[in-house]
């Protein structure tokens, strides 16, 4: 539960807030009702909005400069004692003003002027949220960057590849690395979209319906770092779909990590890489095991995020406008899922960056299954055969008991199509073509595993990486850009 309480609090800042815990302050509801513990995350948060908000009124001359310096100096006071601190209330909004008017009396109540718990809460999740996705994003870029690595220094390690986990074609290591880094890099994208829907001020538009003050719903805005304000002032209060919207996004990121993670364990199974003792653990009664125990976690946080979406969209379905208090239910969905998604990223990437490659095994095993065989039909296709014909060629070729591949095609050759095989390719060709190293390099194409197609890649990799990593340092510059001005600000008070 997460600061999203009753209406509380008249427009003009008289104490109906202060009623209220006299009228409803008993009864076996109340520890049901308060959210004062779970808000410790946003402590801080409500602290810069109550800021914010006290310079704006003191600045539209809405509240004396007098009163605004002894509410922000005891703000300040505030913050210093700590969230564990605070006096009893039902949420950590009602318990900052009521600390507020234990230290400077009466005139604490005016910081609360021109707005409801409504929007303030509303705004205060929204500051947060910023700061977690910010960090979120940054788990992802760094997992980037390691697929890039691993891409780069394996650009022509031959692997196997797989469908329906059976031997299928011959890849690179790089070929794989990347087809994740695409997947992230994705994720990143959706995130940073996020995070432009989120950082936007419902300030201002107090309990649903506005309010009767002059006041300047811009500056708040600006103080807190916010790109714009949400105009409509029921929407700005009651809406919460920029929480589903993140959630959503870190549930996609989860799996893609959860392929991520399974591939890795796979390939650890089957002795194709090697991750670091810090990734690993072992068992408590058979010492020669090493476990992918922290990768099996990140493959699970995927159903963690996707309850939580689950959980979130199911809270927010069918609520009339505008505040219902199953709101207070809603926000710890995504903070489970931004915390449980970030941490994931981050083992993610520390496990593939930490990972040794057998770069013996996985070529010894690149060729398995007659993974070559798709090549052998392209080669026969270039030659003048129909691709259907080609391809029963080596179906057949698939079916004959021996081990030597070639001595297979020229028996399906001369089966289907009852002429000798060099009748139509140059068996030498043939040869190549059933070498999965040979395989690979002739995949070039534009998103192939040819080194060439990989090298290609990454360096379309690298660029995109270094736009994103500009975009969120920008992000988190403007907003430490808006804290130290509203800090500036509060000075000229205090």
């Amino acid at each position: 539960m997460t600061g999203e309480n009753a209406d509380g609090g008249n427009a003009d800042g008289t104490s109906e807030g202060v009623v209220r815990r006299d009228r409803f302050s008993g009864g076996p509801a109340r520890s049901f009702l308060s959210s004062l513990e779970a808000d410790a995350r946003i402590f801080e948060a409500d602290l810069e909005v109550d800021r914010a908000h006290v310079v704006m009124l003191a600045e539209c001359e809405i509240v004396e400069s007098d009163v605004a310096g002894k509410i922000l100096t005891a703000l300040d006071a505030i913050e210093v004692e700590g969230h564990e601190n605070l006096p009893d209330g039902e949420d950590v909004h009602e318990a900052i003003e009521t600390a507020v008017i234990e230290q400077i009396g009466p005139d604490g109540g005016k910081m609360h002027t021109a707005r409801s718990r409504n929007d303030e809460v509303a705004t205060c999740i929204r500051y947060r949220l910023r700061e977690d996705v910010l960090s979120a994003i940054e788990t992802t870029l760094a997992l980037r960057e390691a697929l890039l690595e691993v891409a780069d220094e394996h650009a022509e390690t031959t692997m196997p590849g797989y469908t329906h986990l059976q031997p299928a074609q011959p890849i690179t290591v790089g070929h794989w690395a990347l087809s994740y880094e695409n997947a992230v890099r994705r994720d990143t994208a959706r995130l940073l979209d996020a995070y432009g829907r989120i950082n936007q001020s419902p300030l201002g538009g107090a309990a649903f319906a506005g309010t009767t003050f002059d006041i300047d719903r811009e500056r708040t805005a600006d103080l807190l770092g916010f790109d714009s304000v949400l105009e409509n002032s029921m929407d700005a209060s009651s809406s919460r779909d920029f929480l589903l919207e993140t959630t959503q996004a870190l549930s996609t990121l989860a799996t893609t990590l959860s392929g991520l993670a399974e591939d890795v364990i796979i390939f650890a199974n089957r002795g194709f890489v090697d991750l670091s003792d810090d990734y690993s653990s072992t068992s408590s009664i058979m010492p020669q095991k090493k476990n992918p125990d922290t990768l099996e976690l990140v493959r699970a946080v995927a159903g963690d995020a996707a309850g939580e979406v689950q959980g979130l969209t199911t809270t927010l379905k069918g609520l009339p406008r505008a505040y219902n208090r199953d709101l207070q239910r809603a926000t710890p969905h995504a903070w489970e899922a931004v915390d449980a998604v970030r941490e994931a990223t981050e083992v993610a990437a520390g496990a593939v960056s930490t990972a040794d490659w057998n770069e013996a095994e996985l070529a010894d095993e690149a060729g398995a299954g007659f993974s070559t065989a798709t090549g052998v039909a392209d080669l026969l296709a270039e030659n003048g055969l129909p691709f259907r014909t080609a391809h029963e060629v080596v179906a057949r070729a698939a079916e004959v008991d021996t081990d030597d591949e070639f001595e297979a095609i020229e028996a399906a050759a001369a089966e289907v199509l009852g002429e000798p095989l060099e009748s139509y390719v140059d068996p030498a060709a043939v040869e190549a073509a059933l070498d999965p190293a040979e395989s690979v390099a002739s995949r070039d194409s534009q998103g192939g595993p040819a080194p060439s197609a990989v090298r290609d890649q990454l360096e379309s990799g690298r660029q995109a990486l270094k736009v994103d990593r500009t975009d969120r340092d920008a992000l988190e510059d403007r907003l430490s850009s808006a804290h130290a001005s509203l800090r500036q600000e509060v000075g000229e008070y205090v």
